[in-house]
């Protein structure tokens, strides 16, 4: 959240704004600790964890803006996003939400960025496999809508709740977030509404930002799983009526039990096997020099024995930098290098290396090398 916060600072500079946080019962201190280093920020704390759209309603309840954005903590945001996506709902009227091209931790495309409706064809082909298998076919993997450029622009169904910006005066129209979701589904199930109230959902391409996951639920558990398709029941049932239907719910009783076995196996298999220690030896950080010291001392928090390495040459030259000097993972400094700058050296370098944010004068560095596995923060007690 801290490094969030500084990113979604950074892009609300040339708006007039407000940015509401709300704390879900959370019992790691966030609130005293995010408190004094963010004195503009109005933080909501809940007494019980309320679920992701009863929580987003409360803020919105609040919300005094013409433009609403749901924002997962999860990410950092370029400076030049919330602009961008502005703009395009001032020039599409028609528009009543958008959201944006997310890429994990290590560049790669989130698939959830742009989808359809659930359908019983995509629920079957999704929980046998042939969805992940034939990613860019538009019969087997409609639900994801692979066969779409991820980088243009395009009219989709359904956003990801991990950044919907949206119209104050459509949230009004269609009644926010239903709360009889708690976590996955109440994405769809707006989206849904939305389209039904006569406006359109698009996809942004232009704008991306990184979105770590994993953060809430490990990916694919077995639970995630079960919370997952459960709230597709839901959804099911509550906007889809006749025999399509009920064909629709039984193939997503089978997505559980198919997709629940496979995680199992999976998990017995990481088990059971020595997974590799991460050897962590040469670091490079473009930053300052303050970057550069509070960076080793977050660093070696962890990993005792890295180099680290300031870059403060041209952009430019930082593969030719990285490859000389056996870089493994890039910290990008604030004070030196914008979000928008960062996320584009990600795109560029891709896999190749880690990544890390650290925002200037923050406490933390964070990071995700896989959209499946739990990311890295470290930071001072």
């Amino acid at each position: 959240m801290e490094q969030c916060l500084h990113s979604v600072l950074r892009a609300v500079e040339d708006l007039n704004a407000e940015i509401l946080v709300i704390d879900n019962a959370s019992s790691d201190g966030s609130i005293d600790y995010l408190k004094p280093l963010f004195p503009s920020v109005n933080f909501i704390a809940s007494s019980k964890n309320l679920g992701f759209g009863k929580a987003n309603n409360l803020a919105f309840q609040q919300a005094k803006g013409e433009y609403i954005l749901f924002l997962n903590p999860d990410t950092i945001v370029p400076e030049d996003c919330f602009n961008k996506c502005i703009n395009f709902l001032e020039q599409h009227s028609k528009a009543g939400a958008l959201g944006v091209r997310m890429l994990d931790g290590s560049g790669d495309f989130l698939p959830e960025s742009k989808r359809s409706f659930p359908s019983t064809s995509a629920a079957f082909f999704k929980a046998i496999g042939l969805s992940d298998a034939f990613q860019r076919s538009k019969f087997f993997n409609k639900y994801s809508l692979g066969y779409l450029d991820e980088k243009q622009d395009h009219l989709v169904d359904v956003l990801a709740g991990a950044f919907m910006m949206i119209r104050k005066k459509v949230l009004e129209s269609v009644g926010g977030f239903d709360e009889q979701f708690f976590m996955y589904g109440e994405d769809i199930d707006l989206s849904y509404r939305i389209r039904k109230a006569g406006f359109e959902n698009w996809y942004l391409a232009a704008a991306p930002i990184i979105h770590f996951k994993g953060e809430s639920m490990k990916k694919w558990s077995a639970d995630h799983v079960k919370v997952f398709y459960e709230a597709m029941i839901v959804f099911v049932k509550k906007h889809y009526n006749g025999s399509g239907a009920g064909l629709l719910r039984l193939m997503l009783i089978t997505g559980i039990r198919v997709k629940s076995l496979v995680s199992l196996l999976k998990g017995s298999v990481v088990n059971k096997s020595d997974k590799k220690s991460y050897s962590l030896k040469n670091v490079a950080v473009i930053g300052g020099d303050k970057d550069l010291n509070d960076c080793k001392q977050l660093i070696h928090l962890k990993y005792p024995g890295p180099t680290l390495f300031r870059f403060d040459k041209d952009i430019a030259t930082l593969k030719e930098f990285c490859i000389s000097n056996k870089i493994q993972q890039v910290v990008f400094c604030s004070s030196v290098v914008s979000y928008t700058t960062a996320i584009s050296i990600i795109q560029e370098l891709g896999s190749n290396y880690s990544y890390r944010f650290h925002a200037n004068n923050s406490l933390s560095i964070v990071g995700s090398d896989s959209k499946s596995e739990l990311g890295e923060s470290l930071a001072f007690n």
